[in-house]
């Protein structure tokens, strides 16, 4: 892992880009977080719409957690933002917006060009990314896991064992080999589900839902459209990641 730049934000947050190999990053840690009190980690997924445009709002959900203690970071998607292009996923992402202007259903050979690859090659790298980040010395376990493409959620949660909790937005474009890993995940979930969310199926949402192996899981559902989500929302996640990091 190597830092390009710092700043110290006004509310004491550091702010750190970095980069791991050709993967851009952001870390955040409060300013409480030190050798002898490392902060807990939530690693923050978000859409691939590039980092560049997502770190605003990136950047304003690493500061709501570093009020509550927590370290925050991210990384680039595959094929997203300055990283190269990948002419498989764009063309699966053409074929989406294709179809949904028809009006038409997405079917599962759509969805898992779309999805697969993209989580089996984005799961090995949030694992590099944590590799690195929990060996700096203000960073420490237990990781949280929140938001972002939900099926690499579910990956994650099956896979890797430092992740003790995800907060995780309902999606309905996840593959059925997803579906069936979605039964072995064991983690306490917290899910948001925009209950008029145009971009998603609401019963495929709750089908998914209902599939989660975890003995804890809540579903909590808003009025409203994809980014619509209440900022009280907020609040409940960073109150579900206060009681299973600490």
């Amino acid at each position: 892992m190597h830092f390009t730049s710092e700043q110290r934000l006004e509310d004491g947050v550091l702010e750190r880009d970095f980069t791991l190999g050709d993967i851009p990053g952001v870390l955040w840690t409060p300013a409480s977080a030190s050798a002898s009190a490392p902060a807990p980690l939530i690693l923050l997924g978000h859409p691939p719409l590039g980092l560049r445009k997502m770190r605003p709002r990136l950047a304003e959900r690493a500061r709501h957690a570093a009020a509550d203690g927590f370290a925050a970071a991210t990384v680039e998607l595959p094929g997203s933002g300055d990283r190269p292009r990948w002419a498989a996923l764009e063309q699966a992402r053409a074929d989406l917006r294709r179809v949904m202007r028809a009006g038409e259903p997405v079917g599962d050979e759509l969805v898992d060009a779309l999805v697969l690859p993209l989580v089996d090659k984005a799961v090995p790298e949030c694992r590099a990314a944590l590799d690195a980040l929990l060996a700096l010395p203000e960073v420490g376990g237990p990781v949280g896991y929140s938001g972002g493409v939900i099926s690499i959620g579910i990956r994650l949660a099956v896979v890797e064992p430092r992740i003790a909790a995800a907060v995780l937005f309902a999606g309905s474009l996840v593959p059925r080999a997803l579906v069936e890993e979605a039964r072995r995940v064991a983690i306490p979930l917290h899910v948001l589900l925009q209950w008029d969310d145009e971009g998603n199926d609401r019963q495929a949402s709750l089908d998914l839902f209902d599939a989660f192996g975890s003995p804890e899981k809540s579903l909590h559902a808003h009025l409203g459209g994809h980014t619509g989500v209440p900022r009280f929302a907020g609040d409940a996640a960073a109150h579900f990641f206060t009681r299973h990091l600490r």
